[in-house]
């Protein structure tokens, strides 16, 4: 059987100066979420192992999430967060515990007030040595964002990049463009990948599979079956869909391919991309 993976979800302990993102409006975010949480969606849903991603810019969070993939051993790896305009970058990088799982990095670069900020020399130091050692970088943007980061992804060839949530298109208005023609762009740089997550919160509250085939249809023609990678953004995706639901938006868009093609999209980019310890050819999870 090949390994299926789940390659974006968040854990957190809730408090409300800690998460300010996440707003009265949100509910069902408002509370810790943790391993035993996501496990039965993981098993119903027939994944071998996730990927916990950072969610607030904080050392601290990356820390505590790599302790629990020491604990949970379906938590194949961590994204985690580093301040990559920080002259300490490395030594923050060394300071991990070893051995960690670990496997890339994500600053919120959404949040930023310029939106070339990874621009910046000072961040261009950064990704230099994050991909100097080994680790994928996670773009978290806006399609308004997506000119800077072809200038940053052209500037790194040998950096592993992944545009998180397909750079949240304006699913709801229905709109592809510029989006659609910035996506293409990226889609002709071998070193980015498009993760296939957070679209029913981009879509309307009444969203259709319908709604977000466009979209789809677009990040398979740009990217195609090796830089496709399925990530449900558990617990987020809660405030528009189930876990089930977000699973079956990817494998009944991308049924018609042939099962290798399928396997690649549900785990087998996510374990190359991310070095998470398997290959689709060998075909068995990480010791």
């Amino acid at each position: 059987m090949a390994v299926r993976v789940d390659s974006h979800q968040h854990f957190w302990q809730y408090t409300p100066a800690e998460y300010p993102w996440i707003s009265e409006g949100m509910p069902e975010l408002r509370r810790d979420r943790l391993p035993a949480d996501l496990e039965p969606h993981l098993a119903a849903a027939r994944m071998d192992m996730c990927i916990a991603v950072q969610a607030r810019p904080s050392l601290a969070e990356t820390h505590w999430l790599l302790e629990l993939s020491r604990k949970h051993s379906f938590i194949g790896g961590v994204i985690g967060w580093f301040d990559l305009c920080s002259p300490g970058l490395e030594a923050d990088l060394d300071a991990l515990p070893w051995p960690n799982r670990l496997v890339g990095v994500r600053a919120m670069l959404q949040d930023e007030p310029d939106d070339d900020h990874m621009l910046r020399e000072e961040f261009r130091r950064g990704l230099k040595a994050v991909g100097e050692s080994g680790f994928t970088y996670d773009l978290l943007v806006f399609p308004r964002h997506l000119p800077y980061a072809l200038k940053l992804v052209r500037q790194f060839p040998s950096v592993r990049f992944v545009i998180d949530h397909l750079a949240k298109p304006p699913i709801a208005s229905g709109e592809l463009e510029p989006w659609a023609r910035l996506m293409r762009e990226l889609g002709h740089e071998p070193n980015v990948a498009c993760k296939l997550s957070g679209m029913v919160t981009e879509a309307a509250p009444d969203w259709k599979q319908a709604d977000l085939t466009p979209y789809l249809d677009i990040a398979g023609d740009c990217f195609g079956e090796k830089r496709l990678i399925f990530g449900s953004d558990w617990p987020v995706c809660e405030l528009a869909a189930q876990y089930e639901q977000v699973v079956a938006i990817v494998e009944s868009h991308f049924a018609s391919l042939p099962q290798e093609s399928r396997e690649w999209i549900m785990g087998g980019n996510a374990g190359r991309w991310y070095d998470l310890g398997f290959t689709v050819e060998n075909r068995y999870p990480f010791a």
